[in-house]
């Protein structure tokens, strides 16, 4: 190749490779991808001309400027603790976290220079504005009402900057520490009041159960007591029915009542401290019993002189003795008046036991007797008529001995 034909062909490449760089530069300026989510502001020589959507987009070369992407993302943005004071003069740290969303990119561009620093500072002093008619305890209390008037101002406010607040929460809010000791204090004052409260309704409860507990049990216990009590009378009145009904169908006289009486007249002076006990007006009638248990049957006849029978007793049987004849026959008593002599032999040791006891009967009955006759309420003739005595007869004599062959 001549020397003359390589300049042009050096010079022509090289206008070819430019016409190429060129090219490749103006189609990678004329054409842009916004993201979704994103939105971009085109300037069309320093005026704004339009904003692109998210997908592709074509803009005009060294002519339309695409300013920087702004996010169309709900934001979150956390505030650093503001020092505000209260309506009772405390001042309180209070931290804020802030949601907002970008609405309008044209607004959020011309509108304001630095949309998130402008919210910030909003923020702040609507919070201050706030607060400031609150005390601590409404102030701790009313999160809610707080959060939503920031809300309200702050959307109003930014309105017309493109941006949407969607929700304002105050993270802490942090009293001083001398604050937060008295609070302390009064939580556990308040704690105790109320658990003492709490223990005083638990004792109530458990005293008026334990009541209603012991009453209900009294109740029936007094039942049970009223029930037992008719059960025992209801079984003591047919235990004396049958013995009444059983005494009746076996027709007992007097001498065996008065026998019975006898033998339980020495329990009135048992125990260690009876010093003094009175005799019953009954027991000269049981002694009269008595005696005439051994005696005959009217119409009988004594088997031997001096015996029992139906003429008045010892006295009458003397009576009918001859006056003249005072000698006794000698008569062998038959099995009958033996078993009616020892019968006769044992009462009488039962009544001189009861009589010779502690105190002695006969002493106490001989003093009745003499009270009785002294104030003239009783003829001592009477008991001398009870007890078979005629001071006017001579003494009954003894009965004869037994013959052991018979």
């Amino acid at each position: 190749m001549d020397s003359d034909n390589i300049v042009p062909t050096v010079i022509g490449w090289i206008i070819a490779i430019t016409f190429v760089i060129i090219a490749i530069t103006i189609l990678a300026r004329s054409i842009r991808i916004i993201p979704q989510a994103a939105s971009g502001v085109v300037e069309r020589l320093g005026k704004y001309h339009k904003t692109l959507m998210p997908g592709l987009n074509v803009l005009v070369p060294f002519i339309d400027r695409l300013r920087p992407l702004i996010d169309m993302r709900e934001q979150v943005v956390s505030f650093p603790p503001q020092p505000v004071i209260t309506e009772d003069n405390l001042v309180v740290s209070i931290d804020t976290v802030v949601y907002f969303q970008v609405t309008d990119a044209r607004a959020a561009t011309y509108e304001i220079a630095n949309y998130l620093g402008a919210v910030e500072q909003l923020t702040t002093t609507t919070l201050r504005n706030v607060v400031g008619g609150l005390n601590l305890e409404e102030a701790l209390t009313s999160r809610d009402e707080i959060n939503g008037q920031l809300r309200l101002v702050l959307d109003e406010a930014t309105g017309k900057w493109g941006i949407r607040v969607s929700r304002v929460e105050l993270k802490a809010i942090d009293p001083p520490l001398s604050i937060q000791d008295s609070m302390e204090k009064q939580m556990r004052a308040e704690r105790d009041r109320r658990a003492a409260i709490l223990t005083a309704e638990g004792t109530k409860q458990s005293a008026i159960l334990e009541a209603e507990g012991a009453r209900q049990a009294e109740i029936l216990r007094a039942e049970g007591d009223k029930q037992a009590a008719v059960l025992r009378a209801h079984g003591e009145a047919e235990a004396i029915t049958t013995v009444f009904g059983a005494i009746h169908a076996g027709q007992p006289d007097d001498k065996l009542l008065a026998y019975q009486y006898l033998q339980m007249l020495p329990k009135i002076s048992e125990g260690q401290s009876n010093k003094l006990w009175i005799i019953p007006s009954e027991l000269t009638e049981a002694l009269k019993g008595i005696g005439g248990a051994f005696t005959p049957k009217s119409g009988g006849a004594s088997p031997f002189p001096g015996a029992p029978g139906a003429g008045g007793g010892p006295a009458a049987a003397y009576a009918q003795q001859p006056a003249a004849a005072p000698q006794q026959p000698v008569v062998t008593p038959s099995e009958p008046v033996v078993a009616a002599e020892q019968a006769k032999t044992e009462a009488d040791a039962v009544v001189d036991s009861v009589l010779d006891g502690e105190p002695s009967v006969r002493d106490l009955i001989a003093e009745a007797q003499a009270n009785d006759v002294r104030s003239g309420a009783v003829p001592a003739e009477v008991y001398e008529e009870e007890l078979g005595i005629n001071p006017t007869l001579p003494p009954v004599p003894p009965l004869p001995p037994q013959n052991p062959g018979a």
